[in-house]
């Protein structure tokens, strides 16, 4: 006789509750148990880590985070999914589940409410058509974060951690750097979920930076600058500025690029994260004028 498989498992708690992976909220639940075991070891959880897990599903990975952090606080969007989890999470005294769409949640006020001033851990497996802008919710309002562990597109991924040059670094690569160290920890073939996706994913793990990686003059102006600077990936650093959301004129810009050593025919996609910075300090001591 075979074991008794996660993929079993989820497929009796499907059948049980009469629930269907949903294709307006992106779900696919992860059934291999090794990859379970790898997101939850590069988390580094243990009884001392406050979880916020965004998206539990059937409550196949909620239940591990349980046995082995001190709290989980689980949001999930699904209406659908709410009297399985409940029943299913029913043993766990350490565990909170809000029925809510983490994009419109306070996540600040909630992570205090919950876990105090303890840095917490996100843990995610995340839909592929809204998994940027919960990356960049997560970062952006800087939250009491030590880490964040996600499932995500393979291509996303790659995106993330991609260093200047090649043809994955862009604008998702500088902001995500800005804020945090990643890390793709896996590669997740598609046959790890049910239903199956059309795509391969990966775990990549976050660790929120303490303070951040360039000294800036001006936080949003740098990442107007990089958006201007990848805006039409075929231009030159020089093209692209001119005629972008800067209203810099064409020799302005020239200048600009001189005064940093930054050859203006070089392209956004080869310029590191301290170029980007002193080229947006520059441009900011000259919109001071």
């Amino acid at each position: 006789m075979r074991d008794y498989s996660l993929a079993d498992a989820t497929r009796d708690a499907m059948k049980k509750f009469d629930i269907r992976a949903s294709k307006k909220f992106g779900q696919n639940f992860l059934i291999d148990q090794n990859i379970l075991e790898a997101i939850l070891d590069i988390s580094a959880i243990d009884k001392n880590s406050m979880i916020l897990e965004i998206g539990p599903g059937l409550g196949t990975m909620t239940k591990q985070l349980c046995e082995r952090a001190g709290k989980v606080l689980a949001v999930e969007i699904d209406k659908g999914l709410i009297n399985a989890l409940n029943i299913n999470m029913s043993g766990y005294d350490n565990f909170k589940l809000i029925n809510d769409d983490i994009m419109r949640l306070d996540l600040k006020s909630l992570l205090e409410e919950n876990f105090g001033d303890t840095k917490s851990k996100v843990v995610a497996n995340l839909p592929y058509y809204i998994t940027s802008p919960i990356i960049m919710k997560l970062l952006e309002e800087h939250l009491n974060l030590f880490s964040i562990t996600l499932m995500v597109q393979k291509e996303v991924a790659q995106r993330i951690a991609a260093f200047p040059g090649g043809k994955d670094y862009g604008v998702l690569s500088l902001m995500v750097q800005y804020y945090a160290v990643p890390e793709i920890a896996a590669i997740v073939p598609a046959e790890a979920f049910m239903p199956k996706p059309g795509v391969d994913s990966a775990v990549i793990h976050l660790k929120v930076r303490e303070e951040a990686p360039v000294s800036l003059e001006d936080e949003a102006l740098f990442f107007k600058v990089i958006k201007a600077a990848f805006g039409q990936r075929r231009k030159t650093l020089l093209n692209a500025l001119y005629g972008s959301a800067l209203g810099l004129g064409k020799s302005q810009i020239e200048d600009l690029l001189a005064s940093c050593g930054i050859d203006s025919r070089r392209r956004g996609e080869t310029l590191s994260m301290d170029e980007f910075a002193i080229l947006t300090n520059k441009i900011w001591l000259f919109l001071k004028k």
